[in-house]
């Protein structure tokens, strides 16, 4: 039996190990450690053994009993740094998710007591519910509730939220609430795109989506959006919420096997860890048929070099700018962030400043958590200090979380490349 009291041989646990931890990967690990040399948690919190212990190592040990999870597994941030460093190719990020998939559900549904520090997860893990049902059509209100420090202060003694984090704002209007305006405009063009904007974009930050809209209009490309879209999944995998995460995965596979039915073309992403998670992880950690994402989904920036290399590219006037880009970590895992670079170099009027290649911290919900809080700032702070000390104007970076990261630890403004190029055009 594992932890959370289900059987190993059931479907939903068999679908998930099926591809990545019983694909025999950690068997590859030769000890080397590189990959806990190059971990922010272990360089931040002795309290974590490290991405070798806990994920190749600690998969020997689970395999001969599940119930050895170690807690200690939760203070991975999934950041996948440690695969970009294993010379033996061991998916050391993709194991230790399983094993939160499969031992960390426990204590939710299947125990008597529920932990606040559960509902708190559970929480922040529920894009789509807390954002379309509460924040948006409250913004204001929720805004300035959760900005109140005695509220911050009770939220970290009842369910464990860090009160000294700063919370994103809700926007007024969803970015799907404002698409529906925009519908008949996109459909009048001859050639498509499909839009996964993410849930960040559609509650949080929708002038992102506008802003990828008025860039592809210039370049006469339409978008569509998949309205029964959910949220890709990332907080509920790093969260332990396996049945939810699959339904999601499930749901968006199905909608955008339609979509693409519908009308054929290629799917974007603007956010790198969305884009990662519909690419690889519906693959390797959840064990799914992704062939939608697979063969038809590209990260912004790839599909507008592309396009600009094609000859399709918008008049663009200089900016006069000093920025400093900061490369999110599920990004360059992916290897896409040069395409993020050879686009900024073609924004004129830009001096570009690339950040070390340092994590931010913040890994999504992670930072979110008081006892992550100290931690995640601690990771942060070299990358907090280089930017300081740039001379930037803005921040650049194509992750929402790490957006907020740097804004609230730094006193720049932070910028997503397809913002800064929607204010090139010319």
């Amino acid at each position: 039996m594992s932890a959370d009291g289900n059987s190993p041989t059931s479907p939903l646990d068999m679908a998930a190990l099926s591809k990545s931890s019983l694909d025999g990967s950690f068997e590859k690990c030769i000890k080397c450690t590189v990959c806990t040399v190059y971990c922010p948690v272990a360089k931040a919190n002795p309290n974590y053994p490290g991405p070798k212990q806990s994920g190749p190592d600690g998969e020997r040990v689970r395999r001969k009993d599940p119930a050895l999870f170690d807690d200690y597994l939760k203070l991975c941030t999934n950041c996948k740094r440690c695969e970009i460093a294993c010379p033996s190719g061991v998916n050391i990020g993709d194991i230790i998710a399983q094993a939160k998939l499969t031992n960390t559900e426990g204590g939710w549904k299947n125990s008597g007591a529920i932990s606040p520090k559960r509902v708190r997860d559970y929480i922040l893990s529920s894009t789509d519910l807390m954002g379309g049902m509460v924040a948006n059509p409250l913004a204001k209100i929720v805004n300035k509730v959760v900005a109140l420090k005695p509220i911050k202060v009770v939220m970290e003694k009842t369910i464990g939220v860090s009160a000294q984090r700063t919370f994103p704002k809700y926007a007024e209007q969803s970015f799907v609430s404002w698409y529906k305006k925009q519908e008949a405009t996109q459909n009048q063009f001859e050639r498509q795109v499909h839009y996964f904007h993410g849930c960040s974009v559609n509650y949080n930050m929708p002038e992102l989506g506008h802003a990828l809209v008025e860039v592809l209009n210039k370049m006469n490309i339409g978008v569509q959006i998949a309205k029964k879209a959910k949220c890709c999944g990332v907080p509920l995998v790093a969260n332990g919420f396996k049945d939810k995460a699959m339904k999601n995965a499930t749901a968006n596979i199905e909608v955008y096997k339609d979509e693409l039915e519908r009308q054929p073309g290629t799917i974007i992403a603007t956010s790198s860890s969305c884009s990662y998670m519909l690419s690889d992880e519906y693959d390797h950690v959840l064990g799914l048929d992704n062939e939608p994402f697979k063969k038809n989904l590209q990260f912004f920036s790839r599909y507008l070099i592309n396009e600009f290399d094609a000859g399709n590219m918008p008049k663009l006037k200089p900016l006069n700018l000093t920025l400093a880009y900061h490369t999110p970590c599920h990004l360059e895992r992916s290897g896409g962030v040069i395409y993020t670079l050879e686009l900024l170099s073609r924004i004129p009027g830009i001096n570009l400043i690339r950040l070390d290649p340092n994590c931010c911290g913040i890994a999504g919900t992670y930072g979110f958590k008081e006892e992550n809080y100290e931690t995640s700032q601690k990771i942060g702070s070299p990358v907090f200090k280089q930017i300081e000390e740039s001379g930037c104007d803005y921040v650049i970076t194509d992750c929402e979380t790490c957006r907020w990261q740097v804004e609230m630890s730094t006193t720049k403004e932070v910028l997503h490349p397809i913002e800064l190029l929607a204010r090139a055009l010319a």
